[in-house]
C-alpha cells in the first residue's frame, strides 16, 4: 500500500530522519571499535554488509507442506563458511507476544552451525533497535532481510541477558532461551521496535568476535490503552473441499454417499474444522460459512455412505464425530454475527469471466444464495447475514463485482492488493468503499491477511508471523492516532490447524484492547468511509494473471447447463420430483465451488459424475425391447411395454406408436397413435395397447417413443418390424369355399322353386290332395294367387334358410392373434 508518510504520527523532516540515524550509528560506535581490532578479510566485510531478500514464498492458502522445522535445517543449503549467515538461528517462541511495563520479555529457540569450521566462544544475545520503525513499509523491508546489517541492527542488550555457548561444531544444533525485563530493553516512545537474536563468535578462518548469525523479529510496544483504538474485523472461515457425491440409495432417507471420509478426518479432534471451531469459540470474530459444509456434516449424524477404493460402498462410522461438531459449533455461534456464502461457495470469478455467457449459470447463484441462508438458519437456528460476496483471493474487477451482486448481495469482500490506494495516504484507510451502484466494497487489509499463508507447522514461522500481525497492527493505529478507522483481516478460505493456531494466538494479543478492538463485518461495511480512499474498482486487464489460469472453463459451465437441462425434463414425469430437484440441484452447485481452483481435473471427474448419475436415473424409466410382430389379419391391437424400475412413481408420460408406412399399416385412424403413462415404482410395468389396421401385405417399420407432456422426447425409442400376411393361400381357400357353397345354395333354390311350381299347375284351382292351396287339411279355399305379369315366378311366403351366414363386411375383432 502507498504510503507518503510512513512515520506514526506527522511525517519528520528528512533532517529530523538523518539524525535518528546518526544517533544509531554513534550507540554502535563501540561494537564497530571491537570488529576493527582484528583485520577483517574482504571476504568477511562482503559477508558483514551483505542484505539479501527472502526467497521463500507463502504456500497457497488453506495447505500445509507439512515440513518441520527440523527437515527445513536438514534440507536448508549450506551456507558460506562466513559471514553473518553461518550459524541459523531459529527463534521459537516469543512472549509476551505485546510486553506491557513489568513484563519480562522471553525469547527461546536454536542456533545450528550450518557452516564447515567449529563457532567458538560464542554467545546468544538480543539486540533491540534504538528507535521504532519509521511505518508500515519498513516491516516490510526488515523482515525480507536475511543478513546482518551494521547499524540497521540495533545493539546488543548484553551484560546477563546472554546466554554462552563455548563451542558450536558444524552440523551441531544448540537451544537457548533467554529471558530480559522490559526494563532493561530501553523502550522509548510507543511503537514497532525491531527485535533481533543473534551469535555471535568466531571461526579459525577469522578469529575474531563477529555475527555469524541473526533471526529478527518485532516487537510492538504499547504500554497503554490507545486514545482511538483501530477497529479489527476478523473473518473466521468454515469452508470446506466437496465431499458429497451425487449418488444416494434409493431408500426414504436417502442415504448420501461420501467420497471418502476426509471430511470425518477434518472433524475429529486435532483435525483442521474442529481446531478452528475450538478456537474460533474463544475469539470475536465473525464468522463465514459456507452452508454445503454444515449440509455435508449433518447428512453424517445418520446413516451414511462411503465410496471404496474398489468402487464398492461401505457404512460411514463417524456419526458420533459429525453430532458433537454441530452441536458445538451451534453453541459457538449462539447471539454471534455469522455471515452465510452461497451454497458450496461459488467462484464468483470464474462467473464472471467465463461462465456468465452460458445461459442459465448465474440463476445458480440467485438459487444458491437462498438455498445457502435457509440452510445456516435451519442447522445453526441463527438468521445469518447473506448480505456479503466473496471472491477469490478478494480480486475484483467490473465484471466480478456485477456477478457478485446479481444474487442480491450489497457487499463485495475485496483486498487492498486489489483495490489499490492510488491517492498517496499517510495512513491505511478504513475498509468500506462505495463504488457505485449501490455496491460497497470492504477492503481488506492484504498484509494482515496474507500473514498466515505459510507453512505454519514449525514454531519459528509461526512465530513470526504473530510478531509480524501485531506490528502491522499497531502500526496502523500509530499512523494517524487521532484517526479512528476500520480494517478488515479476510484470511485463506480454508486455514490448515497450524495456521488456524497461529491466528488464534495473535488475535489472543490483540484481546487486551490496547489499541485494537473486535468489530463484526456488518458494523465495518456501515462504517463512514474515507472520503480520500480510492473507489475505482480496477479493469479487467488488472486482474491478476495467475487467478485466470485457476478459473473454471467456460466447458464447465456448459456441462452444468446439460445436466440442468436433462433434470428439468426428468422432474416433469416424477410423482415426487423433490426427491431428485434439491440432491441434483445442489450437486450442479458444488460443481461451480471455489474449492475448486487448482484443481481441474478432480473438477471435471466430479461434473461429469453428476451428469452421469442422472442419466442412469433418467434410463430407470424405459421402454423394453419388442421383437418383430406378425399380423396375420386385417386388424389387431399391438401390446408395448414401458418399465419403472425407480423407487417412486411416474405421470405426465404418453406413448407414442408411429408407423412408417401408414398406407400400408395404418396405427390408430392414421400415422401414429398416443397413450398415456403412468406407473408407480419398483419396478413396475405399464402394457400399453394400440389398434392397427392393414391394407395390404408385407413388411412395415413401427416406431414406439416415450414424450413429456410438452412435446419433448423422453429417452431411446424402441423399433420394431410388423410383418403384414393378411391375403394367405390359406385365406383364398376358404373365402373359394365359401364362394362355392353360396352357388350351390342358390342352385338348391332354383331347383326347390321349380319343382314346387310344376306341382301347383299339376293340382288345379282346386288345391292340393287336402283341399289345403299347400296341402294343409284345414285351409280355407281361396282365390288363385295372381300372376306376375312379367312372367317371374310368384313370391313365396317362407325360403329355406341358407346354410351359411353371408361374409360380415366389418372389421375382424380386435383381439385377433398377433404372431411376435
Amino acid at each position: 500500500m502507498a504510503e507518503a508518510a510512513d512515520f506514526p504520527g506527522t511525517s519528520p523532516s528528512p533532517a529530523r530522519r538523518w539524525l535518528r540515524r546518526t544517533a544509531t550509528l554513534l550507540a554502535g560506535a563501540p561494537l564497530l571499535a571491537g570488529l576493527l581490532h582484528v583485520p577483517a578479510s574482504p571476504s568477511a566485510y562482503a559477508a558483514s554488509s551483505e542484505v539479501t531478500a527472502n526467497t521463500s514464498s507463502a504456500t497457497s492458502a488453506g495447505t500445509s507442506s507439512g515440513v518441520t522445522s527440523a527437515q527445513t535445517a536438514a534440507t536448508r543449503p549450506k551456507a558460506a563458511a562466513t559471514g553473518s549467515r553461518t550459524v541459523n538461528v531459529s527463534l521459537n517462541s516469543l512472549t509476551p507476544a505485546a510486553p506491557r511495563e513489568g513484563d519480562t520479555v522471553t525469547v527461546s529457540g536454536t542456533v545450528t552451525n550450518d557452516g564447515s569450521q567449529t563457532v567458538t566462544d560464542a554467545q546468544v544475545g538480543l539486540r533491540i533497535g534504538a528507535v521504532p520503525l519509521g511505518g508500515r513499509t519498513e516491516i516490510d523491508s526488515a523482515s525480507k532481510r536475511t543478513a546482518y546489517q551494521l547499524g540497521a541492527d540495533g545493539n546488543e542488550v548484553g551484560g546477563k541477558y546472554v546466554q554462552k555457548v563455548s563451542r558450536l561444531a558444524p552440523g551441531v544444533r544448540h537451544d537457548f532461551s533467554i529471558s530480559v525485563p522490559v526494563s532493561a530493553l530501553n523502550l522509548g516512545v510507543d511503537g514497532v521496535y525491531q527485535l533481533g537474536v543473534t551469535l555471535t563468535g568466531q571461526t579459525s578462518a577469522q578469529p575474531f568476535p563477529q555475527v555469524l548469525g541473526i533471526e529478527r523479529t518485532f516487537l510492538p510496544w504499547q504500554d497503554g490503552a490507545a486514545e482511538t483504538k483501530t477497529k479489527t474485523t476478523y473473518l473466521w472461515p468454515l469452508i470446506s473441499a466437496t465431499h458429497l457425491t451425487a449418488r444416494m440409495r434409493s431408500d426414504a432417507q436417502q442415504t448420501p454417499l461420501f467420497k471418502d471420509e476426509g471430511l470425518a478426518k477434518e472433524l475429529q479432534p486435532g483435525g483442521r474444522l474442529q481446531q478452528l471451531l475450538t478456537l474460533g469459540s474463544q475469539l470475536d470474530v465473525t464468522w463465514v460459512v459456507d452452508p454445503d459444509l454444515l449440509v455435508s456434516v449433518e447428512a453424517m449424524t445418520t446413516s451414511y455412505d462411503v465410496e471404496g477404493p474398489d468402487g464398492t460402498t461401505v457404512a460411514g462410522r463417524y456419526q458420533a464425530v459429525a453430532k458433537q461438531w454441530l452441536n458445538q459449533l451451534q453453541q459457538a455461534v449462539e447471539g454471534k454475527k455469522v455471515v452465510a456464502l452461497p451454497f458450496a461457495d461459488p467462484d464468483l470469478a470464474s462467473l464472471a469471466h467465463t461462465g456468465k455467457t452460458v445461459t442459465g449459470s448465474l440463476g445458480h447463484l440467485k438459487e444458491a444464495t437462498q438455498v445457502g441462508a435457509d440452510a445456516v438458519d435451519d442447522i445453526l437456528q441463527v438468521k445469518p447475514n447473506s448480505d456479503f460476496a466473496w471472491p477469490a483471493e478478494g480480486a475484483i474487477d467490473p465484471s466480478v463485482v456485477d456477478v457478485a451482486t446479481s444474487a442480491g448481495a450489497h457487499a463485495v469482500i475485496a483486498r487492498s492488493d486489489s483495490l489499490r490506494e492510488t491517492g498517496g495516504l499517510p495512513y491505511t484507510p478504513s475498509a468500506a468503499r462505495p463504488i457505485g451502484g449501490g455496491t460497497t466494497a470492504v477492503v481488506a487489509d492484504a498484509r494482515l491477511s496474507t500473514a498466515f499463508r505459510g507453512d505454519m507447522t514449525g514454531a519459528e514461522d509461526s512465530t513470526l508471523a504473530v510478531q509480524e500481525f501485531l506490528a502491522q497492527s499497531l502500526m496502523i493505529t500509530l499512523q494517524d492516532p487521532a484517526k479512528q478507522r476500520s480494517i478488515v483481516v479476510a484470511p485463506q478460505r480454508m486455514p490448515s490447524a497450524s495456521q488456524a493456531q497461529s491466528m488464534a494466538r495473535a488475535l489472543t494479543a490483540l484481546d487486551d484492547k490496547r489499541w485494537s478492538q473486535p468489530q463484526d463485518l456488518a458494523a465495518a461495511a456501515k462504517a463512514k468511509p474515507d472520503p480520500n480512499a480510492t473507489t475505482q474498482v480496477p479493469s479487467a486487464g488488472a486482474y491478476p494473471a495467475s487467478l485466470r489460469k485457476q478459473e473454471l472453463p467456460r466447458s464447465a459451465f456448459k456441462e452444468i447447463q446439460d445436466t440442468q437441462g436433462k433434470l428439468d425434463r426428468f422432474q416433469e414425469i416424477l410423482s415426487a420430483p423433490e426427491r431428485v430437484i434439491t440432491p441434483f440441484g445442489r450437486a450442479m452447485d458444488r460443481g461451480m465451488a471455489t474449492s475448486w481452483r487448482g484443481r481441474t481435473a478432480e473438477a471435471s471427474t466430479f461434473r461429469k459424475g453428476v451428469q452421469a448419475y442422472l442419466t442412469s436415473l433418467t434410463e430407470q424409466v424405459k421402454l423394453i425391447n419388442k421383437s418383430d410382430v406378425k399380423l396375420s389379419g386385417r386388424s389387431a391391437t399391438i401390446p408395448v411395454t414401458v418399465q419403472n424400475n425407480l423407487v417412486q412413481g411416474v405421470d405426465h408420460l404418453v406413448l407414442r406408436l408411429t408407423s412408417t408406412n401408414p398406407t400400408r399399416l395404418k396405427v390408430g385412424d392414421g400415422l401414429y397413435e398416443e397413450q398415456p403413462v403412468k406407473i408407480t415404482g419398483g419396478g413396475h410395468t405399464q402394457s400399453v395397447k394400440f389398434t392397427t389396421t392393414a391394407n395390404a401385405n408385407g413388411p412395415v417399420t413401427v416406431s414406439a417413443q416415450l414424450y413429456t407432456e410438452d412435446g419433448q422426447p423422453y429417452g431411446a425409442p424402441v423399433r420394431f418390424d410388423v410383418n403384414v400376411t393378411e391375403f394367405t393361400a390359406t385365406v383364398m381357400l376358404v373365402i373359394g369355399g365359401g364362394v362355392l357353397l353360396l352357388v350351390l345354395a342358390g342352385f338348391r333354390m332354383y331347383t326347390q322353386r321349380k319343382r314346387a311350381a310344376q306341382q301347383r299347375a299339376e293340382a288345379g284351382p282346386d288345391g292340393g290332395p287336402d283341399g289345403g292351396p299347400d296341402g294343409d287339411s284345414d285351409a280355407t279355399p281361396g282365390p288363385a294367387p295372381d300372376t306376375d305379369p312379367g312372367g317371374s315366378d310368384p313370391e313365396q311366403p317362407s325360403d329355406p334358410t341358407p346354410d351359411t351366414a353371408p361374409e360380415s363386411t366389418e372389421p375382424s375383432h380386435p383381439g385377433e392373434r398377433v404372431d411376435r
